[in-house]
Protein backbone atom coordinates (compact mmCIF):
# COMPACT_ATOMS: atom_id res chain seq x y z
CA UNK A 1 0.00 0.00 0.00
CA UNK A 2 1.36 3.72 -0.82
CA UNK A 3 1.70 6.02 1.56
CA UNK A 4 -1.10 8.37 2.67
CA UNK A 5 -1.11 11.97 3.57
CA UNK A 6 -4.17 13.43 4.86
CA UNK A 7 -3.94 16.93 3.42
CA UNK A 8 -5.96 19.90 2.68
CA UNK A 9 -4.67 22.06 -0.32
CA UNK A 10 -4.91 25.38 1.31
CA UNK A 11 -2.78 23.71 4.94
CA UNK A 12 0.03 25.32 4.79
CA UNK A 13 1.57 22.08 6.74
CA UNK A 14 0.59 19.98 4.54
CA UNK A 15 2.04 21.66 1.85
CA UNK A 16 5.60 21.40 3.64
CA UNK A 17 4.86 17.76 3.48
CA UNK A 18 3.60 17.12 0.36
CA UNK A 19 7.08 19.49 -0.92
CA UNK A 20 9.14 17.06 0.58
CA UNK A 21 7.36 14.10 -1.05
CA UNK A 22 7.79 15.29 -4.29
CA UNK A 23 11.31 16.39 -3.43
CA UNK A 24 11.70 12.51 -2.36
CA UNK A 25 9.93 11.41 -5.41
CA UNK A 26 7.89 9.39 -3.27
CA UNK A 27 4.54 7.92 -4.41
CA UNK A 28 1.56 8.64 -2.43
CA UNK A 29 -1.98 8.65 -1.92
CA UNK A 30 -3.90 11.94 -1.04
CA UNK A 31 -6.59 11.71 1.29
CA UNK A 32 -8.41 15.25 1.19
CA UNK A 33 -9.77 16.09 4.84
CA UNK A 34 -11.23 19.60 4.29
CA UNK A 35 -11.05 21.85 7.35
CA UNK A 36 -14.14 24.19 7.31
CA UNK A 37 -16.94 22.41 5.46
CA UNK A 38 -19.72 20.42 7.65
CA UNK A 39 -17.92 21.80 10.63
CA UNK A 40 -14.06 20.11 9.44
CA UNK A 41 -12.95 16.88 8.60
CA UNK A 42 -10.11 16.89 11.18
CA UNK A 43 -12.87 17.26 14.17
CA UNK A 44 -14.36 14.54 13.07
CA UNK A 45 -14.48 10.72 15.35
CA UNK A 46 -12.57 8.72 12.57
CA UNK A 47 -10.47 11.30 11.87
CA UNK A 48 -9.80 11.51 15.80
CA UNK A 49 -8.98 8.29 16.39
CA UNK A 50 -6.09 8.61 14.15
CA UNK A 51 -5.27 12.40 15.10
CA UNK A 52 -6.28 12.87 18.60
CA UNK A 53 -4.99 16.53 17.76
CA UNK A 54 -7.18 16.97 14.98
CA UNK A 55 -4.40 19.12 12.82
CA UNK A 56 -3.71 18.35 9.20
CA UNK A 57 -1.34 16.42 8.23
CA UNK A 58 -1.51 13.37 8.90
CA UNK A 59 1.20 10.85 7.14
CA UNK A 60 1.05 6.93 7.19
CA UNK A 61 3.46 4.56 5.92
CA UNK A 62 2.46 0.70 6.74
CA UNK A 63 2.68 0.85 10.57
CA UNK A 64 3.85 4.19 10.89
CA UNK A 65 1.68 7.16 11.51
CA UNK A 66 3.12 10.52 12.19
CA UNK A 67 1.84 13.88 13.38
CA UNK A 68 3.26 17.48 12.82
CA UNK A 69 4.67 18.43 9.32
CA UNK A 70 8.49 18.96 10.48
CA UNK A 71 8.40 15.27 12.09
CA UNK A 72 7.26 14.39 9.03
CA UNK A 73 9.94 15.56 6.77
CA UNK A 74 12.67 15.16 9.13
CA UNK A 75 11.47 11.21 9.15
CA UNK A 76 10.88 11.44 5.48
CA UNK A 77 14.44 12.88 4.92
CA UNK A 78 15.90 9.88 7.47
CA UNK A 79 14.17 7.07 5.77
CA UNK A 80 14.50 8.55 2.33
CA UNK A 81 18.22 10.24 2.15
CA UNK A 82 18.12 11.19 -0.80
CA UNK A 83 18.17 14.62 -1.59
CA UNK A 84 18.90 15.53 1.81
CA UNK A 85 16.65 18.11 3.54
CA UNK A 86 19.36 19.11 5.99
CA UNK A 87 22.94 20.00 5.38
CA UNK A 88 25.88 17.79 6.06
CA UNK A 89 27.77 20.54 8.92
CA UNK A 90 25.96 20.36 12.35
CA UNK A 91 26.11 24.02 12.53
CA UNK A 92 24.62 24.81 9.39
CA UNK A 93 22.22 21.66 9.83
CA UNK A 94 20.42 24.11 13.19
CA UNK A 95 20.30 27.22 11.34
CA UNK A 96 18.54 25.36 8.56
CA UNK A 97 16.43 23.75 11.07
CA UNK A 98 16.10 27.76 13.17
CA UNK A 99 14.65 29.00 9.75
CA UNK A 100 12.52 26.70 9.48
CA UNK A 101 11.21 27.42 13.06
CA UNK A 102 11.15 30.43 12.33
CA UNK A 103 7.92 29.90 10.11
CA UNK A 104 6.62 26.34 11.75
CA UNK A 105 7.09 28.01 15.78
CA UNK A 106 6.61 31.68 15.67
CA UNK A 107 4.25 32.61 12.39
CA UNK A 108 2.41 29.80 11.32
CA UNK A 109 0.62 28.75 14.67
CA UNK A 110 -0.87 32.44 16.11
CA UNK A 111 -2.62 32.89 12.15
CA UNK A 112 -3.59 29.62 11.58
CA UNK A 113 -7.34 28.21 10.97
CA UNK A 114 -8.41 27.58 14.63
CA UNK A 115 -6.84 30.55 15.87
CA UNK A 116 -8.31 32.91 13.57
CA UNK A 117 -11.59 30.99 14.46
CA UNK A 118 -11.39 31.98 17.97
CA UNK A 119 -10.96 35.29 17.41
CA UNK A 120 -13.75 35.63 15.32
CA UNK A 121 -16.35 32.94 17.27
CA UNK A 122 -15.01 33.30 20.92
CA UNK A 123 -13.40 36.82 21.28
CA UNK A 124 -15.92 38.33 18.53
CA UNK A 125 -13.15 39.94 17.09
CA UNK A 126 -14.35 42.05 13.27
CA UNK A 127 -12.82 40.10 10.43
CA UNK A 128 -10.94 43.83 9.99
CA UNK A 129 -9.07 43.15 12.90
CA UNK A 130 -8.64 39.72 12.66
CA UNK A 131 -7.05 40.42 8.90
CA UNK A 132 -4.74 43.09 10.71
CA UNK A 133 -3.58 40.37 13.72
CA UNK A 134 -2.64 38.14 10.10
CA UNK A 135 -0.90 40.49 8.75
CA UNK A 136 1.06 42.19 11.95
CA UNK A 137 2.62 38.70 12.55
CA UNK A 138 3.07 37.42 9.23
CA UNK A 139 5.37 40.50 8.12
CA UNK A 140 7.07 40.35 11.60
CA UNK A 141 8.20 37.09 10.86
CA UNK A 142 8.90 37.84 7.37
CA UNK A 143 11.01 40.69 8.34
CA UNK A 144 13.08 38.71 10.56
CA UNK A 145 13.62 36.11 8.02
CA UNK A 146 14.88 38.36 5.47
CA UNK A 147 17.14 39.91 7.47
CA UNK A 148 18.86 36.46 8.54
CA UNK A 149 18.94 35.24 5.54
CA UNK A 150 20.25 39.11 3.40
CA UNK A 151 22.96 39.26 5.45
CA UNK A 152 23.87 35.41 6.11
CA UNK A 153 26.82 34.24 3.37
CA UNK A 154 24.74 30.50 3.32
CA UNK A 155 22.30 31.65 1.59
CA UNK A 156 22.03 31.53 -2.27
CA UNK A 157 19.89 30.45 -4.89
CA UNK A 158 18.12 28.97 -1.75
CA UNK A 159 17.72 29.90 1.83
CA UNK A 160 20.96 27.51 2.02
CA UNK A 161 23.34 27.80 -0.84
CA UNK A 162 22.26 26.38 -3.99
CA UNK A 163 20.84 22.88 -1.96
CA UNK A 164 16.56 23.04 -1.22
CA UNK A 165 16.55 22.27 2.13
CA UNK A 166 13.93 22.54 5.09
CA UNK A 167 13.63 25.86 5.64
CA UNK A 168 12.36 26.38 1.44
CA UNK A 169 10.37 24.02 2.32
CA UNK A 170 8.82 25.69 5.07
CA UNK A 171 8.84 29.18 3.56
CA UNK A 172 7.29 29.11 0.35
CA UNK A 173 4.24 27.56 1.32
CA UNK A 174 3.99 30.67 3.77
CA UNK A 175 5.00 33.09 0.92
CA UNK A 176 1.52 31.62 -0.76
CA UNK A 177 -0.31 32.22 2.45
CA UNK A 178 1.14 36.24 2.31
CA UNK A 179 0.35 36.44 -1.10
CA UNK A 180 -3.08 35.08 -1.47
CA UNK A 181 -3.43 37.61 1.76
CA UNK A 182 -1.96 40.81 -0.56
CA UNK A 183 0.44 41.41 1.54
CA UNK A 184 3.46 43.62 0.10
CA UNK A 185 6.05 41.01 -0.67
CA UNK A 186 8.32 43.05 -2.57
CA UNK A 187 9.55 44.17 1.33
CA UNK A 188 11.54 41.13 1.20
CA UNK A 189 12.61 40.95 -2.04
CA UNK A 190 15.75 38.14 -0.68
CA UNK A 191 13.13 35.86 0.14
CA UNK A 192 10.98 36.46 -2.93
CA UNK A 193 14.19 35.76 -4.90
CA UNK A 194 14.58 32.43 -3.34
CA UNK A 195 10.47 32.07 -3.60
CA UNK A 196 10.97 32.37 -7.83
CA UNK A 197 13.72 29.42 -8.02
CA UNK A 198 12.03 27.58 -6.04
CA UNK A 199 8.72 27.71 -7.84
CA UNK A 200 10.30 26.35 -10.72
CA UNK A 201 10.81 23.23 -9.37
CA UNK A 202 8.29 20.47 -10.04
CA UNK A 203 8.40 19.03 -6.58
CA UNK A 204 7.11 23.09 -5.55
CA UNK A 205 4.61 23.37 -8.41
CA UNK A 206 3.07 19.61 -7.99
CA UNK A 207 2.71 20.19 -3.98
CA UNK A 208 1.24 23.50 -4.84
CA UNK A 209 -2.60 24.97 -3.99
CA UNK A 210 -3.97 24.66 -7.97
CA UNK A 211 -2.24 21.17 -8.06
CA UNK A 212 -4.15 19.14 -5.43
CA UNK A 213 -7.41 16.87 -6.12
CA UNK A 214 -9.38 18.76 -3.08
CA UNK A 215 -8.09 22.35 -4.53
CA UNK A 216 -11.28 24.78 -5.31
CA UNK A 217 -9.03 27.74 -6.66
CA UNK A 218 -6.25 28.77 -8.53
CA UNK A 219 -2.50 29.55 -6.81
CA UNK A 220 -1.99 33.23 -5.76
CA UNK A 221 -0.39 35.55 -8.67
CA UNK A 222 3.32 35.82 -8.25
Amino acid sequence: MKPRLYSFWRSSAAFRVRIALHLKGIDYDTIATHLTKKGGDQLQPVYGEKNPNRLIPLYEESDVRIHQSLAIVEYLDEAYPKPPLLPSDPVDRAWVRALALDIAADIHPINNLRVSRYLVRQLEVSEEARSTWYRHWVATGLAGLEAQISKDPRSGRFCYGDQVTLADVCLVPQLFNALDAKMDVMLYPRLMAIFQECMKLPAFIDASWEKQIDAEGANPAF
